[in-house]
């Protein structure tokens, strides 16, 4: 059947599996900071713009016209559940909050936002059909200056794994309000190189 195809890239253009959350991640090299936590049911990231109709109250004007639409602003969010937490997390959950000096597994929530409250986050997954150790392709979303804003939930099960639901916001900046707080980075997987030990048994 003529339209019944599928584009030929389509089994190496395949977002594959949950992926992982990561507080760092370098595009350039593939190299992953520390893992946030362990999750279920696979991570949501949207981004969904907002827009205005300049032309919404202009006589004559058909609404919708692309000329005078206008985009106002993104939000991005990222949403999911942990069912893992360590101190460092249960802060990043609750937001405003701090460890404390003296005892660090005590986290200590604040009635005042503090700009270090606001931290990057990465969301990372498997991409193309290539997924090797060193070469592996990747589907990362870099969400910018996130804070928790779903508070700290915890949802304990009888016999079975306490779950963490969470949801992160990306915010603008001052220092920059023209950057929107989220990027898109697609990484298609290269073949993995001859490893030394290969090449010497060939040798």
């Amino acid at each position: 059947m003529k339209f019944t195809k599928l584009p030929e890239g389509t089994f190496k253009e395949m977002q594959m599996n949950a992926g992982i959350l990561l507080d760092g991640f370098t595009p350039a090299t593939g190299e992953i900071k520390n893992i946030l936590g362990a999750t279920s049911g696979g991570i949501t990231f949207t981004a969904i713009p907002t827009y205005s109709d300049f032309g919404e109250d202009i006589d004559n004007c058909p609404t919708n016209m692309k000329e005078l639409k206008n985009l106002n602003s993104w939000e991005a969010k990222m949403a999911g559940i942990f069912i893992t937490v360590s101190t460092n997390l249960a802060k990043t959950l609750v937001s405003v909050a701090d460890i404390d000096s003296e005892d660090s597994t005590h986290v200590i929530p604040r009635n005042k936002l503090e700009s270090t409250d606001f931290e990057d986050i990465w969301w990372v997954g498997d991409y193309s059909d290539l997924n090797g150790e060193q070469n592996g392709g990747f589907c990362a979303v870099h969400l910018m200056n996130a804070l928790s804003t779903g508070g700290f939930q915890i949802q304990s099960t009888d016999s079975g794994k306490g779950q963490f639901t969470f949801e992160f916001l990306g915010h603008y900046s001052l220092e920059n309000p023209e950057q929107v707080p989220f990027e898109i980075f697609v990484k298609t997987g290269e073949t993995e190189g001859i490893s030394e030990v290969e090449t010497t048994e060939g040798e």
